[in-house]
């Protein structure tokens, strides 16, 4: 496991204006990796990765046997930083069974006749499960905030837009991801944090491979002109929504092997903390499995 002191690096405190600027979206983070080395810290990151992936497979099951807490899974990133990469690589080893992945595209009709939390609400992950959300809620205080305009298209009550409107909902969030934690969701917020060279490298990548074509969009290269726009949504939908019960982490992008690591042994370390046991049986319980056994046993060959 990594230590608390490098993870605590990437938590967003709560209630603390940030700047996106001052966090790293490469792999040396602290004057000891850099001290490392690239290679040896990419070496010593996978066998962490490796580790936390057999490690994750052991917490999920005791998860799933529990069955009284959930866990959240938020992904929010600009286009190309690995949000599917991330999902495939991190939950390689756990069983499909007990864990569930969304995807939220452009809201559609009936989505927008309800408030802006309701298509995530129904497929909340539950009591024994993790939910992975690819984009979610969010996306109504960063795209929308970043283009208005989309608001047009909400059927929300007459009222201003501004500041205020914004604030009500980051109040809005926060009071909903309290109520799931208060009543045993574990929420994990992370924001892939890529660098503006990074994505045009990996958007040119896709342009040059025929196997990556699929991958690029014209949306994607439009979105990319709203560059600074979204580092100011992002920053202020982070500073007003890391809560001590739901925080956010920013996770370095640049590297697929640094984003795949610190997500996986966070959410590992999130769960081996809950410290869950085996189920216990009561007395009636156990006297039930010896009848079952006694029955099995009389049957003979």
């Amino acid at each position: 496991m990594l230590k608390r002191s490098l993870i605590d690096q990437f938590r967003v405190p709560a209630g603390k204006k940030i700047k996106l600027k001052d966090f790293d979206t490469s792999w040396a983070q602290t004057p000891e990796l850099e001290e490392l080395g690239k290679d040896e810290v990419k070496e010593k990151a996978k066998a962490t990765l490796q580790a936390n992936l057999a490690e994750l497979s052991a917490a999920q099951e005791m998860l799933y046997a529990n069955d009284t807490y959930s866990v959240l899974i938020i992904l929010q990133a600009i286009d190309a930083a690995g949000k599917d990469g991330t999902i495939k690589h991190v939950m390689s080893g756990v069983n499909p069974q007990g864990c569930q992945v969304y995807s939220f595209k452009k809201p559609s009709a009936e989505e927008l006749d309800h408030n802006f939390l309701w298509r995530c609400m129904k497929v909340l992950p539950e009591r024994g499960r993790i939910g992975i959300f690819n984009r979610s809620y969010y996306e109504e205080v960063l795209v929308v905030k970043v283009h208005p305009e989309l608001l047009d298209f909400q059927q929300l009550p007459p009222g201003k837009r501004g500041r205020a409107f914004w604030k009500k909902r980051y109040q809005d969030i926060n009071n909903f991801e309290r109520h799931l934690v208060r009543n045993g969701t574990i929420i994990l917020k992370f924001f892939l944090h890529l660098s503006k060279d990074e994505q045009k490298r990996r958007f040119i990548d896709r342009l040059d491979d025929p196997e990556k074509n699929w991958k690029f969009s014209m949306a994607d290269l439009d979105e990319r002109a709203f560059w600074n726009d979204y580092q100011r949504a992002y920053e202020d939908a982070l500073r007003a929504t890391s809560t001590r019960w739901a925080p956010w982490y920013v996770i370095p992008a640049d590297h697929k092997w640094v984003t795949r690591t610190l997500v996986a042994d966070i959410l590992t370390t999130t769960i081996r903390s809950l410290k869950l046991k085996v189920p216990e049986l009561s007395v009636k319980q156990r006297e039930a499995l010896l009848e079952a056994r006694k029955s099995l046993e009389a049957e003979g060959t």
